[in-house]
This record gives C-alpha cells, sequence and structure tokens, in this order.
C-alpha cells in the first residue's frame, strides 16, 4: 500500500469544477391570513410577481422587494412554519432614514433609528441603542417593523459595501438583453435631446430594468434622470 496522501495533495491534483451558481431566489414568509398578508406587502411597494391557486385548499403568492433580487413567497396549505415565526430578516438600503420615513409613509409601524452595542440580535430589542451607527459605518444603522402576523424584517444602511459583496444579480443573457434594449431606446431618446454622454442613460435605463421595470418605464425614467442630470 502507498503512502497516504494529503488532503492538500489530492487537493493539489484534483482537477476543480466551476461552482455552479445558486441563487437564493424565493424567502417564504409563514402567514395566516393570505388577503392580508398581500396587502400589507403591497402597501409597501413590492411587486406581485404571481398569484396561484387550486381554487380550494391551496394558494401561494409571490412578492418582490423594489431593487431585490430575491422575493418573497407566502400563502394556504403551502408550509406548515407557524404564522410569525420568521424573525430578522435583512432589508439592505442605502439610507436608513429615507427607508423608514417611506415605510412610515405607507403606513407601517416602523421602529427608530438604531445601532447595535455588542453583538448584532435579529430578534427581540436587547442591545439596540438609540440612533444610527456613531461613526456613520456602513452596515451599522438600523430600523425594523413586522408584518401582520408578527415576521419581522430588519432594514440594514449599507453605504460601501465590503469587497467581493456586489449589489447585482444579473446574469449574462439577462444583461445581454438589458444593453440591447437600452442601445435601441437610447437612439430614440438621443434624436431629440440635448448633448449628453450615453453612459448616464444607459446606467438608469440598466438600474430600472433590474428593479422590475418595463422597456418603456425604464427609458421613461432614463430620460427624467437625464433631464435633470443636464440642468
Amino acid at each position: 500500500m502507498g503512502n497516504p496522501q494529503t488532503s492538500n495533495e489530492l487537493a493539489t491534483k484534483t482537477p476543480s469544477a466551476r461552482m455552479v451558481d445558486t441563487k437564493l431566489e424565493v424567502v417564504v414568509i409563514p402567514v395566516s391570513d393570505v388577503e392580508r398578508a398581500k396587502s400589507f406587502y403591497k402597501k409597501l411597494g413590492w411587486r406581485e410577481d404571481a398569484d396561484f391557486t387550486n381554487g380550494n385548499d391551496w394558494r401561494a403568492v409571490q412578492l418582490t422587494p423594489p431593487g431585490s433580487p430575491c422575493s418573497i413567497m407566502f400563502g394556504k396549505g403551502f408550509t406548515t412554519a407557524k404564522p410569525g415565526s420568521v424573525q430578522g430578516t435583512f432589508l439592505v438600503v442605502d439610507d436608513i432614514k429615507a427607508a423608514r420615513a417611506e415605510l412610515a409613509e405607507h403606513g407601517v409601524t416602523v421602529s427608530e433609528v438604531f445601532h447595535f452595542e455588542g453583538a448584532l440580535r435579529v430578534s427581540g430589542t436587547n442591545g439596540r441603542a438609540a440612533g444610527p451607527d456613531p461613526q456613520g459605518k456602513s452596515y451599522g444603522s438600523w430600523a425594523s417593523f413586522s408584518d401582520p402576523d408578527g415576521n419581522t424584517w430588519l432594514l440594514q444602511e449599507v453605504k460601501t459595501r465590503l469587497p467581493g459583496r456586489g449589489l447585482s444579480n444579473l446574469d449574462v443573457a439577462t444583461l445581454t438583453q438589458f444593453l440591447r434594449e437600452a442601445e435601441e431606446r437610447h437612439g430614440e431618446f438621443e434624436r431629440t435631446a440635448p448633448k449628453h454622454h450615453w453612459s448616464g442613460w444607459y446606467a438608469a435605463y440598466l438600474v430600472a430594468r433590474e428593479r422590475g421595470r418595463t422597456e418603456e418605464d425604464a427609458a421613461k425614467d432614463a430620460g427624467r434622470h437625464m433631464a435633470n442630470a443636464i440642468q
């Protein structure tokens, strides 16, 4: 019998396969009243993607927060998890005060902005200190709210990402499609628009499309963005 190989030697000799993309697509939220939950999340401005039912004892609703590559799903006969048992799901925002104010405008009861003194906790209020992070650090300022069943959400302010933590979940095929759309739509805009650099229009269009806007609405958003930029 030959000498046993170390794990490092095996790792060196074994060809490495490409990592398969495993994208987080849906988070299941257990609720007791589907219509009430749907009304609540749509009130937040979350896009309704689907509402499936067999007409009797099963139903599944999917919605997506603005700008999010991940959706939520809830329903009837869909999960055995206890309603209200999902605690502290993160929603990342770039301006915690603006995000909190927007929720309040929608009639949502949302906490004041806080930061943690010591360990992060996703349930309860232990360790929370009033006000944003004293140093204004990214990832350090929070707010929280609950849905009607008591499932809780944490708003986390991320102004600058840690290295390697990108914002986009676009794949090559989708980005290619969006770029081709942008090229065609920008040509229509450019014929009558004042002198400008194409990059600003493209950027606004791509962001709008990634957030679920239609081609027409994305083009309008890009036009408004450029109108403000050119002033």
